[in-house]
């Protein structure tokens, strides 16, 4: 082994650029005065610590959207390499304050400009297609906060100014249930019922033709509710409030809350993959991204790392794609929600 030591496993694997990832090593050999480098495809990494057990590099800006061969240089000496998943930039300029969505259908991805409250766009929605590109959608909802597609293969949209979902399409956005309150979270069940998150602290039902009741309660949210169902059926239900031990809320078919897991801080979108594990966006023990929770809820490890995101949502081929506050990234990480 040389001086340069040998990078045990990187913690995690993949990320977005500008976020922190743990190096753990053994042999390394850090000297006074000696020139010490984490490299990611040769680009110079900023590190945050560094022992001869443990280095903490952030993953440089200009890394965007490749597979990084990660190495130590000491001494002239270089490391056996590792390998990083840089995420690709999709878009930037945008605001999503929840999970975008995918039509299965066709591959296209839909992502939100949201705004502040009251704010107007001209688009509000935007479309990228298998190819990559982004075209506007639409720009007749204001606020758009969930996006989910329905039983129907229509896009629904909740709106956090009006209290109102939408079926969309690039004709117009036609009303579809009101009086949701800060309408925020959306998710549909196996039986084609929607599930609304009002960030006052209801979660809402919705049938088939727009009529709604109350479902269940769970604690108010300074920000949006989030909304997912696991493949046996139960809904899960995060939402940040100004604590820094946060829960994430487990709900039965017949209403019946309880606590999944605690001590998130500011937990938002989730997703489930077809095993049953939970990913969430969330900071967990002082470290930001996207963390995996095991069905039981007794295995949690950090799956992406990454700064300010907000959401999460799985391609049809496995490609995981994030929203940050006002960018969206994908990783091809072959996880199929």
């Amino acid at each position: 082994m040389s001086n340069a030591g040998r990078i045990v496993r990187l913690d995690p694997s993949a990320g977005l650029p500008g976020s922190e990832v743990i190096l753990e090593c053994e042999g390394l050999e850090l000297q006074a005065g000696a020139p010490f480098e984490v490299r990611f495809n040769d680009l110079p990494a900023r590190l945050a610590s560094a022992s001869a057990r443990r280095v903490i590099a952030l993953v440089p800006e200009a890394a965007e959207g490749e597979e990084a061969v990660v190495e130590f240089v000491s001494n002239g000496q270089t490391s056996e390499p590792q390998v990083f998943t840089v995420a690709e930039l999709l878009a930037d300029d945008m605001h999503p304050v929840a999970n975008p969505a995918f039509d299965t259908r066709n591959g296209a991805l839909y992502v939100t400009r949201s705004g502040g409250r009251g704010q107007e766009f001209p688009v509000t929605i935007f479309r990228i297609d298998e190819a990559g590109d982004l075209e506007d959608y639409s720009g007749d909802v204001a606020n758009p906060t969930g996006l989910a597609f329905g039983p129907d293969g229509q896009l629904y949209v909740s709106s956090r100014f009006d209290g109102t979902v939408y079926r969309v399409n690039e004709l117009a956005a036609t009303p579809f249930a009101h009086d949701l309150g800060v309408a925020t979270g959306l998710a549909f069940n196996d039986a084609g019922e929607l599930f609304v998150g009002d960030r006052n602290g209801a979660i809402f039902r919705v049938n088939a033709i727009g009529e709604t009741s109350k479902f269940a309660d769970v604690e108010p949210s300074i920000a949006a509710f989030h909304l997912a169902f696991s493949p046996d059926g139960q809904l899960y239900v995060t939402g940040p409030t100004v604590s820094s031990n946060d829960n994430i809320w487990r709900i039965d078919a017949n209403g019946r809350v309880e606590k999944f897991h605690d001590g998130f801080v500011r937990p938002q979108g989730l997703a489930f993959d077809r095993d049953g594990n939970l990913y969430l966006a969330a900071c967990y023990r002082a470290r930001r991204g996207i963390w995996r929770i095991s069905p039981d809820g007794a295995d949690i490890s950090l799956a992406v790392t990454g700064n300010n995101l907000v959401g999460l949502c799985f391609s049809p081929d496995g490609e995981m794609v994030v929203a940050t506050t006002d960018a969206i990234y994908s990783l091809p990480l072959e996880i199929y929600g």
